[in-house]
């Protein structure tokens, strides 16, 4: 099965999205830090990801670059939600259970990557031990204040071993 990977771009302090979840901030470094010109979108098999990602915090709303990966991506998503829609949405599929959504993410994925899309997914996957990978992309700007990755106060410690260093992405494996 798939490797389920968090993506997301980070500020130089750590935020990845500005108060009250702006994602505005990312949109003058796309596509850069959109994993497009890497080839990632190539890679991916199938998104998961969080209902306030899937329902529009994307920086590049209203453009023709809108959409997972600067618009580029196609292909089935799971989203993960307690308020699943009365009609269907195409190459979409809601779940309201962790597991299930998962399970469903890689068996759409083909062995491809799934791409996690949205903190309090990933935050959740990492806390069941689900979560194989982190990919960080660093942001050269200070946001001071925002949404930090993985912030939880009294949180676990979680040992990570580096897989890859391309310029200013990260890519860390979860160790568990």
């Amino acid at each position: 099965m798939g490797t389920l990977q968090y993506q997301c771009s980070m500020s130089l302090d750590g935020f990845i999205a500005g108060p009250g979840g702006d994602m505005s901030w990312l949109a003058e470094y796309l596509p850069d830090q959109a994993g497009v010109d890497d080839g990632l979108v190539d890679r991916v098999g199938a998104l998961l990801v969080g209902a306030r990602t899937f329902r529009g915090d994307d920086p590049n709303r209203g453009t023709d670059a809108e959409g997972a990966y600067g618009g580029q991506w196609s292909g089935p998503s799971v989203v993960l939600t307690h308020h699943i829609p009365d009609e269907p949405v195409e190459d979409v599929t809601f779940s309201s259970d962790l597991d299930e959504a998962v399970a469903t993410a890689k068996e759409a994925a083909g062995g491809k990557l799934v791409s996690v899309l949205g903190a309090d997914v990933a935050r959740q996957c990492l806390a069941a031990g689900l979560l194989d990978e982190i990919l960080v992309t660093v942001t050269p700007v200070l946001l001071g204040d925002g949404v930090r990755l993985f912030h939880e106060p009294g949180g676990r410690t979680v040992k990570l071993e580096t897989v890859d260093v391309t310029g200013l992405t990260l890519t860390l494996r979860v160790l568990r």
